[in-house]
């Protein structure tokens, strides 16, 4: 089915019969991209190409006359400025797909008077009849043929009028895909074409699409090696738009290449783009406001480009903005020496006062330049010229007043010159020419100077004044000093020892660290011990690394070790100074030399370094330090350890610190020792009775004692087997006791018949106080009211406990109860002892780390 498109110049749409209207009111409407500057035409003429019926032409006419026509683009299609018309020729590209798509716009030649149609590739034009015989005057670019017609090539078609079909053909295709915007497929259709115009075309179109891979291609067809070279310089900048506009640069296309760098906010690029156009003053702009980094540079060009345009005086303002005036001015004016003067003298700067006195120095006029230099404040030369002219009072004035260094060397070359040593000596020493003031010192025999010269001066110029001194033979002690003081240590003390120097001796020896020679250290210790200064020897032995004699000298003069020499004496691991085995050694003698004089800790730390933990334990219990003496127990993890602290804990009073209970029951369980255990258990059974009366705590630490020596590994088992018995004894005993006053409620005679049997019992002291047993009786009979019986029984303790304070087993009030009871008198009462509390709450909080016990092998 046949498809009528119409095109509105007015609207810029297409109106096809299917799909859409000219109000924009249906929803598949096609647009198409055409300036807006072409709304103002109206078609007059049309035609299609015979051959390519994609192609078709069109002349508009405008309806309002502007000043210039206007591409697609904002520019005449044709690349120049053409004379004023208001006649477009317009191509375009037409297929089912993409619509109507503008190829190509120009303004109608002026020598033509209307389109005559068209045929690949040209445009024919009708003649204006006055132009028919001017062929001179042809319009650029049309050729002249007769009948009063004449023709223009198709833009692609510039250099391949001539071509063949097949070229004609690629043509059409690459025009074609260059206006839909097909780039890969408008290089595949001319890769073959070797026209210039044609790839600077495509490279045009590649600032479009910004396909520089392409474009790359195009400048290699083209020839084009300027351009290709900046592209490739372009490559290191971060922006695609500024490398596309580096391209647009080298084809001419200005303003793409402007806004393209306006895009990427390149305003550093934009700023040199406008220099090379010449567009200073949208240069000066971009730099102060974007580009402020470039913006001394940009004034220094322009001045430059004002300096050359003989603008002189707006060239020195802006070359006094870059702050450059001070050598470019003089160099601007220097054929114009009245007005270089007049500059000179109007900004009073330093720099030019120097210039200008420089150049009335090259002239002669030595009292003008020096009127400049004192301006300027350029004592040097100031002392230059007064020497010149031989006023050198003048110049000595300058120079000790300013203190000038190059015009106190030069006075001093003037002085040396004129064989004043004293002179040049002083102004040498002001300029700080150590060395020559020196040298003039040693030539004329000025010692005195030559060693205060020398001790200003650099080490190599005290090592030269030192030889000096150790040559002549006398005033070796300055000779010694010098040497120290360059850091020649070894030659300074050979001196000394040579010229018995001693003073200077322990000068040099205060200076001495391990990185000196061994052996100098070893002769400087020797010196030491010579003079008794002990101390200090040990410090040189042990920067000499002889550690065993340094502790020697320890040894044999009775010096406390003090932790920083301990440190020193230490020879680290990995040290190639002492084998393993001798490093130990000497750790071990350092830690008994340290146990000797009572420094525990720094002996336990010594111990340990060494690897002998024993020893570092049993120097720690000696240090009486409980915390760290429990924190290296706990981190030993030895055996023996374990029970040398566990035994240390228990000569504390670990009755009233729950804590060391726990340690000790830990150590001894770790440590394996569950004999030792079981009599600690023991003894806190022994506490509970003796006490806090506690039988029921004192049975369960029996318990307990019985289990871990059941469970210990005897040397004699028959020594194990009498302390278990003995052991089940007493639990057994105990036991019969806290029965008895359990069942005191519920059967009162059998509780109180079990106590009358159980101090029949031969070995209960050695478990239950008796006192305990009796006081029990006593206070059953006085309830009982049965004080005959009670006062028996107190007799009876009083009888086998003799020095016993009644008080402790049997309430006072209970034994006034008796004695009133029997009409006897009231003994005297003692004041009841203070109790401790019980410890038994420690003990069960340790029962887990017993039960460790139970399941190691």
């Amino acid at each position: 089915m046949d498809t009528v498109t119409v095109f509105d110049f007015k609207t810029g749409q297409i109106d096809r019969r299917e799909t859409l209207s000219f109000n924009e009111q249906e929803t598949n409407k096609s647009h198409l991209f055409v300036d807006e500057g072409l709304k103002n035409y109206v078609p007059v003429n049309h035609f299609w190409d015979q051959s390519e019926p994609r192609l078709f032409v069109c002349e508009a006419v405008q309806e309002t006359p502007r000043s210039q026509p206007q591409s697609a683009n904002g520019q005449p299609q044709d690349g120049r400025a053409g004379p004023a018309a208001d006649v477009l020729i317009l191509s375009f590209f037409i297929s089912e797909e993409h619509g109507f798509l503008l190829h190509e716009s120009f303004p109608r030649p002026a020598t033509s008077h209307s389109l005559l149609g068209m045929e690949v590739p040209y445009y024919y034009f009708t003649r204006k009849p006055e132009e028919a015989d001017r062929e001179d005057e042809v319009e650029p670019g049309c050729h002249h043929i007769p009948q009063m017609v004449s023709r223009r090539p198709l833009r692609d078609f510039v250099g391949l009028e001539d071509c063949d079909k097949a070229t004609r053909d690629a043509m059409l295709h690459f025009s074609f895909f260059v206006t839909i915007g097909d780039m890969d497929e408008a290089f595949k259709s001319i890769k073959l074409i070797k026209s210039e115009a044609v790839w600077e075309n495509m490279a045009r179109m590649c600032v479009k699409t910004q396909r520089l891979d392409v474009a790359k291609v195009c400048l290699g067809n083209m020839g084009h090696a300027r351009g290709a070279r900046a592209l490739r310089e372009a490559e290191q900048e971060p922006e695609l738009e500024a490398r596309v506009a580096v391209l647009a640069t080298q084809l001419g296309m200005l303003e793409d290449a402007e806004q393209l760098y306006r895009k990427c906010k390149r305003h550093d690029l934009l700023n040199k783009f406008y220099q090379a156009a010449g567009r200073w003053q949208e240069a000066l702009q971009v730099a102060e406001h974007h580009d402020r980094v470039h913006l001394r540079s940009t004034y220094h060009r322009y001045a430059g480009h004002l300096e050359a345009s003989a603008d002189c005086s707006r060239a020195l303002s802006y070359y006094e903005k870059s702050d450059t005036h001070r050598f470019e001015v003089p160099r601007m004016l220097s054929e114009d020496l009245p007005s270089l003067e007049l500059y000179v003298n109007k900004m009073k700067d330093k720099t030019l006062w120097r210039w200008w006195a420089q150049y009335l120095e090259s002239q002669g006029e030595m009292d003008a330049a020096l009127h400049y230099y004192e301006l300027a404040r350029d004592h040097f030369s100031l002392v230059r010229i007064h020497c010149f002219q031989g006023n050198v009072q003048k110049a000595a004035q300058i120079a000790n007043e300013t203190g000038n260094l190059a015009a106190s060397y030069h006075l001093a070359r003037q002085y040396e010159s004129q064989e004043e040593v004293g002179q040049a000596v002083h102004f040498y020493t002001r300029a700080q020419a150590f060395k020559n003031a020196i040298r003039l010192c040693k030539e004329n025999g000025l010692d005195d100077q030559l060693m205060n010269l020398a001790l200003l001066s650099s080490p190599e110029d005290m090592i030269e004044a030192a030889r000096y001194y150790e040559e002549k033979g006398v005033q070796m002690d300055r000779a010694v000093m010098l040497y120290h003081k360059a850091g020649h240590f070894s030659k300074a003390l050979e001196l000394a020892f040579a010229t018995q120097q001693f003073v200077a001796l322990q000068l040099i020896a205060e200076d001495l660290d391990e990185t000196s020679d061994p052996a100098l250290l070893a002769r400087c210790s020797d010196f030491f011990i010579e003079h008794s200064q002990y101390e200090r020897a040990v410090e040189l032995l042990l920067a000499a690394r002889k550690y065993q004699e340094a502790l020697q000298l320890c040894l044999g003069q009775n010096m406390s070790i003090t932790e920083e020499m301990a440190e020193k004496m230490t020879v680290a691991k990995d040290s190639s100074d002492l084998p393993e085995e001798s490093r130990r050694e000497l750790l071990e003698q350092i830690a008994d030399c340290c146990m000797r004089q009572g420094s525990y800790h720094l002996a336990t730390k010594k111990y340990t370094q060494a690897g002998n933990k024993l020893k570092a334990m049993r120097a720690l219990l000696k240090s009486g330090d409980t915390e760290k003496i429990t924190f290296f127990a706990s981190v030993s993890r030895q055996k023996e350890i374990y029970i040398m602290a566990a035994n240390y804990l228990q000569s504390l009073d670990w009755r009233k610190e729950p804590e060391i209970m726990k340690n000790i029951i830990g150590f001894y369980t770790k440590g394996r020792a569950l004999d030792l255990l079981a009599g600690f258990y023991d003894a806190c059974a022994q506490v509970e009775i003796d006490e806090y009366q506690n039988y029921d705590k004192a049975h369960g630490a029996l318990t307990e004692a019985y289990k871990c020596l059941a469970k210990a590994k005897a040397k004699s088992p028959l020594d194990q087997e009498t302390r278990l018995a003995q052991l089940q004894s007493r639990m057994a005993l105990v036991k019969r006791f806290i029965q008895a006053r359990r069942t005191y409620t519920e059967d009162p005679k059998e509780s109180i018949k079990q106590c009358e049997l159980l101090l029949e019992e031969p070995d209960l002291d050695s478990t239950i106080r008796i006192g305990d047993v009796y006081g029990f009786l006593v206070e059953h009979y006085v309830r009982k009211e049965e004080y005959q019986t009670a006062y028996r029984f107190l007799e009876e303790m009083r009888r086998r406990l003799p020095l016993a304070n009644m008080s402790y087993y049997v309430s006072p009030q209970a034994v006034d109860a008796v004695h009133r009871g029997l009409g006897l008198p009231l003994p005297r009462t003692v004041p009841e002892q203070v109790r401790h509390n019980s410890m038994e709450d420690a003990r069960e909080l340790d029962e887990e780390v017993v039960e460790e016990a139970d399941d190691d092998p």
